[in-house]
């Protein structure tokens, strides 16, 4: 029987990802803590008086800084601290809501964001609205069999933190989750509905060990099966928790 292999969650988007052992979705939210923060930069429409969700390119990402790839985040819920490493830097301990930390932040990640192109400048938040790639709050759900899909077409294996998935499920055929669109799957004690499959960027290129792209995962997709998609977007339908282990069910 298929089950929950992995669940994972990016405090600040584009900048970490650490895993979760369980975590309680909410209906109409976003995993919680997930995408919670966002690092704006010089030409970021976010509105702080009016914190309402942008679209990704306000923000500082992987498809224009791919070195970010390679950041990994540890989270204290009680402290509100971020604990954030990368391999070329060293580790950094801070608060994102407090501005003498985000500047301490912003001068860490400024030697991965290469100079002709756009800089830090804030750390922003939305409250609970996690910043999505979707205009509407999501959960991405993605499957290990897809993703033994595309090393095999790639022909090597690759990291799939790389997909930036939350929820990783093993048990479904490759492609199968592309099936579920338009329905609902229960994950443990969490009720989800598919909403529509991951179109991918350049981002998914870059190693999430060393931050450099090193294979052309755009490429393998639409060569192997004329589209340019992984994984799949979802809202939560009925709150509920759901572990590491726990079965799902394709309603």
């Amino acid at each position: 029987m298929g089950h929950v292999a992995e669940i994972w969650r990016h405090p600040i988007k584009s900048h970490g990802r650490e895993p979760l052992s369980h975590v309680t979705l909410t209906a109409g939210q976003t995993l919680p803590w997930d995408r919670h923060w966002a690092v704006a930069h010089e030409a970021c429409k976010f509105k702080t008086d009016d914190p309402k969700w942008v679209m990704c390119r306000n923000f500082m990402i992987g498809v224009a800084t791919p070195a970010l790839a390679a950041i990994w985040a540890s989270f204290d819920e009680v402290t509100g601290q971020i604990t954030l490493t990368h391999t070329d830097l060293s580790p950094i301990t801070f608060a994102p809501d407090r501005p003498e930390d985000v500047a301490r932040f912003i001068a860490w990640v400024q030697p991965l964001c290469p100079p002709d192109k756009r800089q830090p400048t804030d750390i922003v938040t939305a409250g609970t609205r996690g910043m999505t790639d979707t205009a509407y709050p999501t959960v991405s759900i993605m499957t290990r069999a897809t993703h033994r899909a595309v090393e095999a077409q790639l022909g090597t294996p690759i990291a799939h933190h790389r997909w930036r998935g939350n929820i990783w499920l093993d048990g479904p055929e490759p492609w199968e989750e592309f099936d579920w669109t338009g329905g609902d799957i229960r994950i443990g004690d969490a009720v989800l509905s598919v909403q529509e499959p991951i179109r991918r960027c350049m981002a998914t290129a870059a190693n999430p060990q060393t931050g450099k792209r090193d294979v052309d995962t755009l490429a393998a997709l639409r060569d192997g099966w004329d589209h340019q998609h992984f994984g799949v977007y979802a809202t939560v339908k009925t709150s509920g928790t759901l572990r590491v282990g726990d079965t799902y069910e394709v309603l």
